[in-house]
């Protein structure tokens, strides 16, 4: 009988899937990882917990894709996230659902979630410091793979090869672009990649200033050429370059691809009231304190150390007497609270961002099995692909759903044929 020799280039969450479910599905599987260890991005996910997935329906999960979502259909039909976590618990690792429906193992570890796949691919060839150089295509097919380790450069012949070398987000975890140019050479289109999830640079100094303030339930919107294309409410995070935190976070995600010199950016630090209830209680504190400077009637309505600089945002005095304090510049401040401008310049670099926006287009891709469209026996699963997500375990899915469709998809696909 014949069996598939797949090979998999990449030992992060899509390959350790991939891997999986092509073993699973009868294949004898090489997979070859660059770095020191396998899964070694998963280490540093959810915070070193690893946030595996989210537990829910599919139509909710396509809606924090951003891009491509449909693409994903079949890979999430194979592979749901309730199929992931019993997955998990099925290879001894069991999880927990934790606020907004994010899942992590119950140890908390994510060592925890690689040595699980780890152990479900005991007696496959696995391999660690192995640098895949090409791969070799020939009449239109995949046939092998050339691999360099401390041995030498060899050549490992396959009938089925995956590729989940990532993107080129944080390439310490070895996220170097290497899928890019096999894809490349295999005739594929990348669609050129940028940074998502990914803090923002900010032009005004006054964010720098609050550096570590973090401020929650406020809501920032964002418009291009006068159109809202983002509004949400949450946390976000001032640092010492600009913003962070969830909203700055998903934001960088949702427009990743325009051009940020034509977003305008608000901050609503009041979102649960309206303009004239704003304005009602802030005449209520003014009158309420006549002979109080503005500056100490502040801290009533801000975090302190916004309310330090908050008189400079207005330009008025925080020496004031309340009393003195004009309905003109209350009406900046009600401004000011409500639709609080920033400008931002750019996103951090690429090799800080979470995930990576951009790769291996997907209508090159066959999405019922992931093979490529342009060479026969060539699968994607992962972040090389042009498919990203928002916070919450969403990317995570999308690599161990893609991962294993690939796999299993790569153990049968020229026995079908035959």
């Amino acid at each position: 009988m014949k069996v598939n020799d797949v090979i998999v280039i990449g030992g992060g969450a899509a390959g350790l899937s991939a891997a999986l479910f092509a073993a699973r599905a009868g294949a004898r599987v090489t997979m070859l990882e660059k770095n020191e260890k396998f899964g070694k991005k998963l280490y540093i996910t959810g915070k070193g917990r690893c946030n595996l997935c989210n537990d829910c329906e599919t139509e909710e999960f396509l809606r924090n894709v951003p891009r491509n979502p449909r693409f994903l259909y079949s890979a999430l039909r194979f592979l749901s996230p309730k199929d992931l976590q019993q997955l998990m618990n099925d290879l001894g690792c069991e999880t927990k659902v934790e606020r907004g429906n994010r899942v992590f193992p119950v140890s908390d570890h994510a060592s925890d979630v690689s040595r699980a796949f780890m152990d479900g691919l005991r007696g496959q060839q696995l391999k660690i410091g192995v640098n895949v150089k090409d791969i070799e295509i020939t009449d239109g097919k995949v046939t092998a793979v050339i691999a360099e380790d401390t041995a030498g450069t060899r050549r490992i012949p396959c009938d089925a090869c995956i590729i989940t070398t990532g993107g080129v987000s944080y390439p310490v975890t070895g996220s170097t672009g290497d899928g890019y140019a096999f894809a490349k050479k295999a005739g594929h289109t990348i669609v050129p990649p940028l940074p998502a999830l990914v803090p923002l640079i900010t032009k005004e100094d006054w964010p720098k200033q609050l550096q570590g303030l973090s401020l929650k339930n406020v809501c920032l919107t964002a418009r291009v050429h006068g159109k809202i294309k983002y509004s949400e409410q949450g946390e976000m995070l001032f640092t010492h370059f600009g913003i962070s935190g969830p909203l700055v976070l998903t934001l960088s995600s949702a427009l990743a691809a325009c051009n940020w010199k034509d977003v305008q950016l608000t901050l609503d630090m009041k979102p649960a009231l309206t303009e004239e209830q704003l304005d009602a209680r802030i005449l209520r504190e003014l009158s309420a304190s006549p002979r109080k400077q503005l500056q100490n009637i502040l801290p009533s309505l801000l975090p302190s150390r916004m309310a330090e600089i908050f008189p400079q945002l207005i330009h008025v005095d925080g020496a004031k007497q309340c009393a003195q304090i004009t309905a003109a510049e209350r009406a900046r401040m009600v401004g000011q609270l409500k639709s609080l401008p920033i400008t931002v310049l750019s996103p951090r670099p690429i090799a800080e961002a979470i995930v990576t926006c951009g790769g291996v287009s997907t209508k090159e891709v066959a999405p019922a099995t992931l093979m490529s469209k342009k060479t026969e026996g060539l699968f994607f699963a992962g972040e090389v692909l042009d498919v990203d997500a928002y916070t919450g375990g969403f990317n995570l899915q999308i690599a161990f759903s893609t991962g294993a469709l690939a796999g299993h998809s790569a153990a049968n696909y020229n026995l079908d044929r035959t």
